[in-house]
């Protein structure tokens, strides 16, 4: 089975489900899945029995598909991801916003737990994404692919949509530049010299493959990083995993909030 039929297998199992796709889909990232608790009339469904849908091994992705109203709105919600760093190919990582695309969602907002790098950012943050640098040395577009359904290659130069970022300035967001690492391992202080050298605000490990894909296949694109820490060498301390998933959780509130102020904008 090739990988466009394997996706198409996914679309028409959720579509059994999800019969009315609405236009946004949002993906919840490390601790931020607490945005599924204030949705109603939720239509669930479990990662694990979507076929060839990829599951997570990190702790804080559940692996639930939620469609439902989120605060008067109809979206559907990836309660977590897969990361490159788990040891999945670039297609599998994006193979759920392949999936999306194909049931017609027509806007995509990732979300992410990341470090900071500028300065003027602190834990807590909500940052809204304006551009990337991919030092995950991979892409998801690499290879034979189907060319029918998406653009080889597609310009990123309004990768994160410019209208979701003047949604975000309105909302008094502060934004950066996102620098992906593979991980899972933390960046070491020079590699994040280097990031900030090349104009990186912020780090992580996820999201950049899921808006090249999302670009290439024409849904308007953007993304919120929850800053959880300081980059390495930023203020000596040392970093863990679980500091991530508990600033993020903490801060899920904050969050709900600017999304749905966001959507009310986006529909205006």
């Amino acid at each position: 089975m090739s990988y466009y039929e394997k996706v198409i297998e996914a679309k028409n199992y959720i579509s059994g489900f999800i019969t009315k796709t609405p236009p946004l889909a949002i993906t919840a990232g490390s601790g931020l899945g607490g945005l599924a608790e204030n949705m109603t009339d939720k239509i669930i469904l479990d990662a694990e029995k979507i076929p060839n849908w990829p599951s997570s091994t990190v702790a804080g992705h559940a692996g639930k598909i939620i469609a439902g109203n989120f605060k008067g709105h109809e979206i559907i919600l990836l309660q977590g991801r897969v990361h490159y760093y788990e040891g999945y190919s670039m297609q599998d990582v994006t193979f759920p916003v392949r999936v999306l695309a194909m049931l017609g969602i027509k806007q995509y907002l990732a979300t992410n737990a990341a470090g900071a790098i500028n300065l003027n950012f602190k834990a807590g943050d909500i940052i809204a994404v304006s551009d990337h640098i991919n030092f995950m040395g991979d892409n998801p577009l690499r290879g034979n692919d189907n060319f029918s359904w998406n653009d080889r290659y597609p310009d990123m130069t309004y990768a994160y949509s410019p209208r979701f970022l003047k949604i975000f300035e309105s909302l008094n967001l502060k934004k950066g530049v996102y620098a992906a690492f593979i991980g899972p391992s933390f960046e070491t202080p020079a590699e994040i010299r280097m990031a900030k050298n090349a104009g990186a605000d912020i780090v992580g490990m996820s999201t950049v493959p899921e808006i090249i894909i999302a670009n290439s296949m024409g849904i308007e694109a953007g993304a919120l990083s929850c800053i959880a820490n300081m980059a390495a060498g930023i203020d000596g301390r040392k970093l863990t995993g679980q500091e991530v998933f508990d600033v993020a959780a903490k801060i899920t509130g904050k969050l709900e909030n600017i999304i749905s102020e966001f959507i009310n904008k986006l529909e205006e």
